[in-house]
């Protein structure tokens, strides 16, 4: 038996507020900054030029204190810049 991948599924809004109401609005507030910060890294892909490597730069460092939040409140919710949105 062979074992399939994970396919990502909705979560409904008020699931999602729910879980929301759960956690610290620090911990919330890192958590969409994190994710923002990996979709503005995701913008500058190839070759860049100096002011791109520098807001990219400006990204990568939001990204990370926002996971040192994240991981202050729980390991597993550090977001990679490698992720996809």
């Amino acid at each position: 038996m062979t074992t399939s991948p994970l396919v990502p599924v909705p979560i409904p809004d008020r699931v999602a507020v729910l879980i929301g109401s759960c956690m610290p609005a620090h911990v919330l507030r890192a958590e969409i900054e994190a994710e923002c910060a990996v979709r503005e890294v995701w913008r500058f892909r190839g070759p860049l030029c100096h002011e791109d490597r520098a807001d990219r730069e400006h990204a990568l460092a939001a990204l990370a204190r926002a996971n040192k939040v994240l991981a202050a409140y729980h390991p597993r919710l550090v977001i990679g810049p490698g992720r996809t949105c």
